[in-house]
């Protein structure tokens, strides 16, 4: 909710520092996201250099068809010669100006200029140059006003907005006069009442309107205006809905969104014309309704379960959502039907949901609006609608249901203290609900009807006073009384791999579970996704990390080295996803370098693996290793520019494969005795089967066997390999004797020669 400040105090006197204003609101009431500052510096007098000025004379530039050449009258003893690109004006009108030495939102300091050989003092200004919209065709003209007024007087020129972060418990929050009545209990303020007016109506018609579903619309206030005129809104209007976030469209629609904003609930404006039979009806959607064309051009399909706004023939709108097309306002209406509504937020909800159509109404429908706001909603959009279109209210319907009861909440003051945590004065807690809302009555509240779906329980009254006593709160550490429960095999185990993977130069990442697509046929779709980019339940976490890897080396990022400990959702047939929780990672550097990472986090946990070649549609073919628990090797060339490496692991079956207990082993102090030999395999030979093949030959004299060398030649033959092994032999009782490795390695040699066809090289 974008809140301007000189909106605010139209219904506070807002007079405390803004950073303090902003301190309270974050800590007691809603996160303040941002302090935004709008429009003209307000810096050494420079807001007394843009002043109203009223035009005396207006003509095409002698020497420039497209400038106009004015003289303006800016409250001083002699009037300023201003050169001017717009000619949305003439003599007579009353605009925006900004004298010589004034500094504009962006920091371009005014000058006299010379322009075609005519001097400019100055510049009449549009909405662009003054931050206050997005139109610079044409400058700003306004209703009235008398030369040399500062401009600041009549137009928000330098505004600062507040940025706040709703929660969904406080829908009353979602307008302007809601933050104000929270503004002022916090700091003992007076609060204006709130705004709105209904002017005398003029005439006495019928406004028919039918409610066949109270439950989903438990109020209908409907309005109708004739002989209205549409337009612009004035400048203040549409400086107020830009600053708060929205377009202005026309003055009809731009009341009912300044309403919004201001009162916190939505109104819609129909064309009276287009409605059959000049009639409401607020029903469900027809079995023999297939789809509604809504503002935004989109044609959208119905179902039976939609509130929907319908006229005698059809409908025409999906109830505080959107309107249809067929009924907007356009340049041409000239009888408006205000509809300023109360609807039950579940089922809205749902409708908004499916559609996938959240709009600024519905955000505020959801929530909860006050069912009571619709009548004062109703007479500031009427007062305005009068005074802005000239229109003349002439017909007034208010359909409405019982309105649910405000809740009566018991309140026992000592309690508050205890659940709080501070002594707090009885006087003072009833002062603090009496400033938001509540009626005492003997032991009891009456809640406010805008709180009234957060406020039902004694205990939420006490957080109502634990909020305006948060800055009193000492910043300790709760006693520890009791010391239970420890860590499973499970956790410790995990925080053994975030640990060890840190110590090896890796960044833990978080990702999100939910992926636009996935490369298993059958994996989970959610059926209403939050977004088209959050629809699937992922089956691995390598293309997660992709993404984020590709980030960082666009961001210009060295050295990257990411790793993620998260769920996965594999399919199965007819039932909920099995999860399996996983370690992956992605570095830069190739297939030997991840490897090496890989092999220092299994030692980590004391687990032997056996290596084999694998293929993975992310790695590089011929690059790509498998262990037991999962797989490993270089990222394919088309995934990310560079070389890099991956891995993602199976944490359940690696863990099972972690000793319960590590057994201790004398260091030997015997000499080993080292041999090399070489041997020619074929190609498709898998080297870590002829380690595997050499141990289980030499059995446990066999202390160590590592490839050091793989060469591939004329010597060897095409389709041929030659594999070179380092063996260290050694005994834990012994010294060994040359005889005893030569027999060993003899076995080896010849299980390598039975089994793989090796041939041993000199």
């Amino acid at each position: 909710m974008r809140v301007p400040l000189s909106w605010l105090r139209d219904y506070v006197a807002v007079g405390m520092p803004l950073d303090e204003l902003a301190s309270r609101l974050d800590v007691s009431t809603a996160v303040v996201a941002a302090v935004e500052h709008r429009g003209v510096p307000d810096l050494d007098g420079n807001l007394a250099l843009f002043r109203i000025g009223k035009v005396l004379e207006a003509g095409k530039h002698p020497d420039a068809d497209r400038l106009q050449l004015c003289v303006v009258d800016v409250g001083e003893a002699e009037p300023y010669q201003i050169v001017c690109g717009a000619w949305n004006f003439g003599v007579g009108a009353t605009v925006a100006v900004a004298l010589p030495g004034a500094e504009l939102p962006g920091g371009l300091v005014l000058e006299r200029r010379t322009l075609r050989g005519k001097e400019s003092a100055g510049m009449i200004l549009s909405e662009r140059e003054l931050q206050l919209g997005e139109d610079h065709l044409g400058i700003i003209v306004l209703d009235d006003g008398e030369a040399g007024t500062p401009l600041a007087d009549v137009l928000p020129i330098h505004d600062v907005v507040l940025d706040l972060e709703i929660t969904g418990n406080r829908p009353d929050l979602l307008s302007v006069y809601g933050v104000a009545r929270e503004v002022a209990a916090l700091f003992r303020l007076d609060l204006e009442p709130p705004p709105g007016m209904d002017p005398a109506r003029e005439g006495d018609e019928t406004v028919k309107v039918t409610v066949e579903d109270w439950e989903g619309c438990p109020r209908y206030v409907g309005r109708l205006f004739r002989d209205v005129r549409i337009g612009p809104s004035p400048a203040w209007l549409r400086a107020r809905l830009n600053a708060a976030g929205m377009r202005p469209i026309s003055n009809v629609v731009d009341v009912t969104n300044y309403v919004m904003l201001g009162l916190g609930n939505p109104l819609h404006a129909f064309d009276y014309e287009t409605l059959a039979d000049g009639e409401i009806v607020v029903r469900r959607a027809r079995a023999d309704e297939r789809t509604l064309r809504t503002l935004d051009g989109v044609e959208r399909a119905l179902d039976p379960s939609d509130l929907m706004i319908a006229d005698a023939k059809r409908a025409v709108a999906f109830a505080g959502i959107m309107g249809g097309e067929e009924t907007e306002i356009s340049d041409t209406t000239t009888h408006v039907l205000l509809e300023a509504a109360n609807f039950e937020p579940t089922g809205l909800w749902r409708t908004s949901e499916r559609l996938r159509l959240p709009t600024e109404g519905s955000n505020r429908w959801v929530k909860g609006v006050d069912p009571y706001l619709a009548e004062h909603a109703a007479a500031l959009a009427t007062e305005l609608i009068v005074k802005l279109t000239g229109g003349h209210w002439v017909g007034h319907t208010d359909a409405r249901a019982q309105l649910p009861e405000r809740p009566v909440v018991r309140f026992r003051p000592e309690r508050a203290s205890a659940f709080i945590g501070l002594e707090v004065d009885s006087e003072e807690q009833h002062d603090i609900l009496a400033r938001l809302g509540n009626e005492r009555r003997d032991g009891e509240y009456l809640v406010p009807s805008w709180r009234a779906r957060d406020l039902w329980r004694e205990v939420d009254l006490i957080e109502e006073i634990a909020r305006f006593r948060l800055a009193d709160v000492p910043f300790t550490l709760p006693v520890r009384r009791e010391m239970m429960g420890r860590l499973s095999r499970f956790q410790r185990l995990r925080r053994q791999v975030e640990d060890a993977l840190v110590a090896l130069g890796c960044s833990e990442v978080y990702t999100p579970s939910l992926v636009e697509s996935d490369s298993a046929d059958d994996a989970l779709r959610l059926q209403e996704p939050i977004s088209v980019e959050l629809a699937v339940m992922r089956t691995a976490l390598l293309p997660s990390l992709v993404d984020a890897a590709r980030q960082n080396a666009d961001a210009g990022n060295e050295r990257i080295a990411l790793f993620e400990i998260a769920r996965v959702y594999l399919p199965r047939r007819d039932e909920l996803p099995e999860e399996r929780v996983r370690v992956a990672g992605i570095l830069e550097g190739g297939f030997l370098h991840t490897k090496g990472v890989v092999e220092a986090l299994l030692r980590v946990l004391h687990v032997d693996a056996n290596w084999m070649r694998s293929e993975h549609p992310l790695l590089h073919p011929g690059k790509a290793a498998r262990i037991e628990a999962g797989v490993v090797g270089e990222l394919h060339p088309t995934q990310l520019d560079g070389v890099w490496g991956a891995f993602e692991l199976d944490l359940d079956t690696l863990f099972a494969r972690v000793p319960e207990r590590i057994v201790y082993e004398d260091v030997l102090t015997y000499p080993a005795v080292l041999q090399d030999i070489a041997v020619a395999v074929r190609e498709e030979v898998e080297v870590g089967a002829l380690v595997d093949t050499a141990r289980e030959a030499a059995g446990p004299l066999l202390r160590e066997a590592k490839v050091f060398d793989v060469y591939r030649g004329e010597q060897v033959g095409e389709g041929r390999k030659s594999v070179a092994l380092h063996l260290s032999f050694q005994s834990s009782e012994r010294t060994l004797t040359d005889e005893e490795a030569a027999e060993a390695r003899g076995r080896i040699v010849e299980a390598l020669v039975d089994r793989f066809d090796a041939a041993l090289r000199a």
